[in-house]
């Protein structure tokens, strides 16, 4: 009739977490789109869209980087276009996460921090997902890809993704304080990535008096570090993946205590009266 309990050890409530974070992602990628396959269509056509642009643009203006890093135009192209969307699309997804006053968080165990986890790795299970179809049918139906060093690749574009949960926590923890300002100004952000990200020119061949207003953007770093090790003969000299690694753990620490601070005074009134 009664069954006792057992106290779960450290790990098993590690487990159980865990267990949680992948439900609640699988959750969030099915209410972004009702569908995961209809949501990986959407995903990559959005990148293959950005490509697209990108190409057009230099195209028009008559400029070429295939020469200026000594590799494949399109695969630079990719490069910035991969961790510009996965660094956006993740910053959209935490900011937007489920907060202290959502219905969900009436459901023992849920909390913030799982709904926070489940946001961004839904954003890189989507996201990565695209990048390797996209690579996978260039390098299958236009012309074979060679990456320098992968591991090193992998890691700048988990990079960009973490610094994209850092920028985003921010956002989530101030935005219940006036939602409209800082709406707008996480879309401004976005907005401004997309030239200042970096993604658009080669860092070595960009004049000096230029660089500084792009430097102290950790996306910046990340897409030129990412070249660096995507060709082999190109060698960042402006940028260092150190500043962004520094940056987004200080974020994410800031982000993580703003957000305790506004959990603890949120009130469902506060949207209500919207």
């Amino acid at each position: 009739m009664f069954q006792p309990t057992v106290p779960r050890t450290g790990f098993g409530r590690t487990l159980a977490m865990m267990e949680l974070i992948f439900h609640a992602s699988v959750r969030h990628v099915r209410k972004s789109n009702g569908n995961a396959v209809i949501g990986l269509l959407i995903s990559v056509v959005q990148s293959l869209v950005g490509i697209g642009i990108m190409v057009l643009m230099f195209t028009l203006i008559g400029r070429g980087v295939g020469t200026q890093v000594r590799g494949d135009f399109i695969l630079y192209i990719m490069s910035g276009v991969f961790s510009f969307m996965t660094h956006s699309k993740t910053i959209r997804a935490v900011s937007s996460a489920d907060g202290p006053t959502s219905a969900m968080m009436k459901h023992a165990p849920m909390n913030t921090i799982i709904s926070i986890s489940a946001a961004a790795l839904s954003a890189l299970y989507l996201q990565t997902l695209s990048a390797a179809v996209i690579l996978f049918g260039y390098h299958a139906l236009w012309t074979p890809i060679t990456i320098d060093e992968p591991v090193g690749v992998a890691a700048m574009y988990l990079l960009s993704w973490s610094s994209g949960i850092g920028i985003g926590l921010i956002f989530k923890a101030l935005t219940p304080w006036a939602p409209d300002f800082f709406g707008v100004l996480a879309t401004a952000y976005s907005r401004a990535n997309m030239v200042f990200s970096g993604k658009m020119f080669v860092a070595n061949q960009t004049p000096g008096y230029i660089l500084v207003m792009f430097s102290w953007n950790p996306l910046f770093h990340c897409i030129d570090q990412t070249r660096g090790y995507m060709f082999l003969n190109y060698d960042p000299r402006f940028s260092n993946w150190m500043y962004p690694l520094v940056i987004t753990f200080v974020l994410i620490v800031i982000g993580l205590m703003g957000e305790r601070f506004t959990e603890k005074h949120a009130s469902a009134s506060w949207s209500a009266k919207r």
